[in-house]
């Protein structure tokens, strides 16, 4: 089909003509009512005709959009082209008089001219704002991409100099311990052959008066063996000499962390990211703009997983302690650098990381997963008594959030990834965990596998993995079991090779590790994704004592608390 003159968009890099007949100079105008192109000869003669002087001319880029010729699909011989008011459906003249008496009706073709301003307007937003804000923005990550490859070249040169350096120190010092054996061996076998010289004189010696002795025995001059004998009893004792001492060598002490102390250790500065500058938009929308700070994060994120992995050892980095408890069975971290802590007996303190306290309620919770922070800073715990789930929003408002009937809520967990709500609960033997929306709206169900057998018997902590797996420590089935977040059962942990595992509280993080207390063993066991054991990252030897609650914050440190102390040590595990 061919396309008019006028179909042609104005954003197009295209020579606009005059759409009057043999005229082919540059179009400048249109007319809205003839839907006609048209250059500034042909816009005044048509201004001056007496059957056009009244249309409405406008220039081209603001020209109305021709209304597409649609054909009413109930009276298939008309064209729609109002629309009804109270209906707001595009109509023909004879659905007007016909279906919709009384109503009111406005000009169809006045309505796609503003929905066509509507869209200009936003291609305009992307063509001067967006698109090259986002290519200066690409511009400037693949200048950074190429000054952090070089920046991560001359760390290279750097660890390579201080390695050549501290091999040079330890080369010289070799050489010297070397040439001091060396000394050493030369002065002791200089003594020892002095010795051995003393011993050979002394035995040629003593050869001598024997062979003397032997020729008394067959001299037969007895006035001369009576006289020599009497006079040549007397020997020379044997000579006395020392052993010699040789020297020892003694090794010396040192760990890896001596050594980095020695070549320097990399670091990533305790400083925020600069935000890319962008360039103002006053009519950017709020949506928008949470999608962007999403996007962000998500960039951010993918690119910190691709530089952190699991470390062979695990540094203490700090630690502190929460007031106003008996110990420390469950840490709900907020983004405030506070946080909410629970012991067994119901105590539920906020406090800061300094061990300010800040807030405290008595709560019907035990040594369960029963209370966690959402994204918005908002507590959320259970009240297994009363069988609600509670709020408290951040101006201290409590209010009860969710009724769970006849089942007893022990354990809760709020969604990183959408606002959902996980809740574990029991009732009569029985044990399911229950999604809810952000709103408290019952979404989903999950209590049996695929052969519908039962997944759970007492999930006491609960989490999510960012892959949307549903991780929950079970104390009364000795395991870990994780299913999707479709509900479909993926595997059990239960600490293969061993007769009894006793697993508490349980987290995940950016690489999706899988993070929980072992209570029996006092250990803190690290999985993959996919249930697959990947480290002891804390035992007794380490110092765990009673390890019962667990959490990484923003930082990719694990804060871990014990039930037999109210201290919570932070450790770095990720390098």
């Amino acid at each position: 089909m061919a396309i008019s003159k006028s179909q042609i968009p104005f954003t197009a890099q295209h020579y606009l003509v005059c759409g009057t007949e043999e005229c082919e100079r540059n179009c400048q105008f249109y007319c809205n009512d003839c839907h006609q192109p048209m250059c500034e000869q042909c816009r005044d003669v048509h201004q001056k005709s007496p059957e056009t002087k009244i249309h409405e001319v406008a220039s081209y880029q603001q020209r109305k959009r021709q209304l597409p010729e649609v054909k009413c699909h109930i009276h298939v011989n008309r064209y729609v082209d109002m629309l009804c008011e109270q209906c707001q459906v595009p109509v023909c003249s004879k659905c007007a008089t016909k279906d919709h008496g009384g109503h009111t009706f406005i000009d169809l073709e006045t309505v796609y001219a503003e929905k066509c301003a509507i869209c200009l307007n936003e291609i305009n937003k992307i063509e001067e704002y967006f698109l090259p804000t986002s290519q200066d923005l690409l511009k400037s990550t693949k200048n950074d991409s190429t000054e952090i490859k070089k920046i991560m070249e001359s760390l290279r040169t750097s660890i390579r100099t201080a390695a050549e350096s501290l091999k040079s120190m330890v080369d010289a010092v070799t050489s010297d311990n070397i040439k001091q054996v060396n000394e050493q061996e030369k002065s002791l076998l200089q003594l020892l052959n002095a010795q051995e010289k003393k011993y050979n004189h002394y035995i040629s010696y003593i050869n001598k008066h024997v062979k003397k002795f032997h020729g008394y025995l067959f001299s037969k001059n007895l006035q001369i063996l009576m006289s020599e004998i009497t006079k040549n009893l007397k020997i020379d004792s044997i000579p006395v000499t020392t052993k010699p001492v040789p020297p020892v060598f003694t090794a010396g002490q040192y760990s890896k962390e001596d050594v980095t102390k020695l070549l320097g250790r990399v670091t990533v500065p305790d400083t925020k990211p600069e935000v890319r500058e962008i360039k103002p938009m006053e009519t950017v929308s709020t949506q928008l703009k949470s999608t962007e700070k999403h996007n962000k994060q998500d960039r951010e994120k993918s690119a910190m997983k691709q530089t952190l992995s699991l470390s062979s050892s695990v540094t203490k980095v700090r630690q502190y302690t929460v007031p106003g408890v008996d110990s420390v069975y469950l840490i709900s971290l907020c983004k405030s650098g506070r946080l909410w802590a629970s012991d067994g007996r119901g105590n539920l303190v906020h406090t800061d990381l300094q061990g300010n306290q800040l807030q405290k309620i008595q709560t019907s919770g035990g040594y369960e997963g029963y209370h966690t922070v959402t994204q918005d800073g908002v507590l959320i715990f259970t009240d297994k008594h009363k069988k609600v789930i509670k709020m408290i929003t951040q101006d201290n408002t409590m209010t009860e959030f969710i009724k769970t009937g006849d089942w007893e809520p022990i354990s809760i967990h709020s969604s990183h990834i959408n606002g959902d709500i996980l809740v574990g609960m029991i009732k009569d033997g029985k044990a399911k965990v229950t999604r809810y929306n952000k709103t408290g709206e019952e979404i989903q169900n999950i209590q049996r596998d695929n052969i519908r057998q039962e997944l759970y018997s007492y999930p006491h902590y609960i989490t999510e993995n960012i892959n949307g797996d549903i991780c929950t420590s079970d104390n009364y089935k000795q395991a870990v079991v994780v299913v999707n977040k479709s509900g479909k059962y993926r595997f059990s942990y239960t600490c293969q090779g061993s007769s009894f595992f006793l697993p508490n509280a349980i987290c995940t993080d950016l690489l999706g590790h899988i993070i929980v207390c072992e209570g029996y063993r006092n250990t803190v066991n690290v999985l993959d994704q996919d249930g697959q054991f990947l480290s002891l990252l804390l035992t007794p030897q380490q110092g765990m004592k009673g390890p019962h609650s667990l959490c990484v914050d923003d930082e990719n440190n694990l804060h871990v608390g014990q039930y037999i102390t109210k201290t919570v040590k932070v450790y770095k595990y990720l390098q």
